[in-house]
């Protein structure tokens, strides 16, 4: 009987998504992962099902470990709001900016249209940012340091602005500066547009409190 540990899956993970960066989704096989791992791809499927799922979890892995600590404390600070975002704007698109991220996108988007690692991806990274972000949002607005809306949709928008200015065009290889200037920058316009929009002395459309 085989026994599985955590250990040796962290270490499945971290080739995995080296094989996944370096050949793509489609060319990096389960036998070429396996074959770096150093074991066969019985001891593979054993801790994971599918590429597909493997994929997944490298994805969430690697999302887990750079924005988590982001999402916790944005949950618990006391910060103004402004601040409160400001920092975990910065995190966001810092990660999203890297090189590791972006590749992992494109292969996320190449794939999606023939199975459903789209939706499994989001559900197991993005989804998990845009209820954590929402919660914060509703929270504020509760309290009434933001105009009362939609919380969900209010994290949708920001969490869009944030990527605005930057990963739509490196995600087309455009060379856009992701230094952390440009990065603090982008979220502080980022920020102006959205309590703009949510602040609390931001009139609401057509007469809305």
């Amino acid at each position: 009987m085989r026994v599985r540990t955590e250990a040796k899956r962290e270490a499945i993970l971290e080739i995995a998504a080296e094989a996944f960066i370096e050949m793509g989704y489609e060319r990096a096989s389960m036998a070429e992962i396996s074959s770096r791992v150093g074991g066969s791809k019985a001891t593979l499927y054993g801790y994971f099902e599918s590429k597909e799922q493997l994929f997944i979890e490298v994805a969430k892995s690697v999302g887990e470990r750079h924005l988590a600590d982001a999402f916790a404390e944005l949950e618990q600070t006391a910060a103004d709001v402004q601040v409160a975002l400001q920092r975990l704007g910065e995190k966001v698109l810092g990660f999203l900016t890297h090189p590791d991220a972006l590749a992992t996108q494109r292969m996320v988007i190449a794939a999606a249209g023939r199975s459903d690692i789209g939706r499994r991806f989001y559900e197991a990274g993005p989804k998990r940012g845009l209820e954590a972000t929402a919660a914060y949002l509703k929270a504020a607005m509760d309290g009434g340091r933001l105009r009362v809306a939609d919380a969900g949709i209010a994290a949708h928008h920001l969490l869009a602005l944030f990527e605005a200015e930057t990963v739509p065009l490196r995600m087309l290889g455009v060379p856009v500066s992701t230094s952390r200037a440009h990065i603090r920058q982008a979220i502080e316009r980022a920020l102006a547009v959205f309590l703009a929009a949510y602040g609390v002395s931001s009139p609401g459309p057509r007469g809305r409190p």
